[in-house]
């Protein structure tokens, strides 16, 4: 599958991952400062943004995906951040291509496996009728009886496509991510151990790390350090850009 992909900068590969929902468009600002030390290369992971359709959807369809673009691009070697689901594609990739990853850095995910999240989001995505809408205030109305929260709402209408003068679209394949929604939880601990230099990064006000995780993730990624966001949760690099900034550019160099 080819993946549509933004890129800045020159210097050592730097490749981000979004994650679920999300897409190479909400990582452009963040990305544009890595790219003053680095190629910086950001793509849509399928079923997201502008990169293509696809039924099958599993941590190692999207791995292979992100590899494949590599090549293309002639690049054997790279650094990867992964947030959240981009995170569990990044691990994958990192014991699925042995040599591949230089650095890695996971943002608030462990490989553990995790219960089936999102689903009320889903259902609001899903219950928006594309066919009336007159324009995003009015889709913005009707996420808000599942989201309430206004920042998320306008992260979410970011897959939100006007097609054909006034039709409405969506960008991501929420068919068939609502039907596989459980495949962003499974568990993605290597088949053997990774000692690729990794950094886990959380912050502190999210539960998607626990207490003991470090132990477990240590087990399997043997080079790992571990560092935590003050006052973030789970969109980390959004609530405090500048921390996250300063910590992945000190662990990369």
């Amino acid at each position: 599958m080819n993946l549509f992909y933004r890129a800045f900068g020159e210097g050592e590969p730097l490749f981000i991952l979004h994650g679920l929902l999300g897409s190479s468009d909400n990582w452009v600002s963040l990305g544009k400062q890595f790219a003053e030390n680095y190629s910086v290369i950001i793509p849509d992971l399928r079923n997201h943004g502008q990169s293509p359709h696809s039924d099958l959807w599993d941590y190692a369809a999207m791995a292979e995906d992100v590899h494949v673009l590599a090549e293309n691009l002639g690049l054997n070697k790279v650094n990867i951040i992964g947030h959240s689901m981009g995170g569990k594609v990044a691990m994958q990739i990192a014991d699925a291509y042995p040599g591949f990853v230089k650095k890695l850095v996971v943002a608030d995910i462990s490989p553990k496996q995790y219960p089936v999240q999102h689903r009320t989001i889903l259902d609001g995505l899903s219950n928006i009728k594309l066919e009336e809408l007159s324009g995003r205030r009015e889709a913005d109305e009707q996420l808000s009886k599942a989201v309430p929260e206004l920042g998320v709402r306008q992260f979410l209408l970011k897959n939100l496509e006007r097609v054909s003068g006034k039709d409405f679209q969506w960008k991501l394949n929420l068919t068939v991510i609502n039907e596989q929604i459980a495949n962003v939880g499974v568990a993605t601990f290597p088949s053997s151990q990774v000692s690729v230099p990794a950094l886990f990064i959380n912050g502190a006000k999210s539960q998607y790390l626990a207490e003991g995780d470090a132990d477990e993730i240590s087990k399997y990624f043997t080079n790992a350090q571990f560092a935590t966001i003050e006052n973030a949760g789970h969109w980390l690099h959004a609530e405090q850009p500048q921390a996250f900034l300063d910590k992945v550019m000190a662990f990369l160099a």
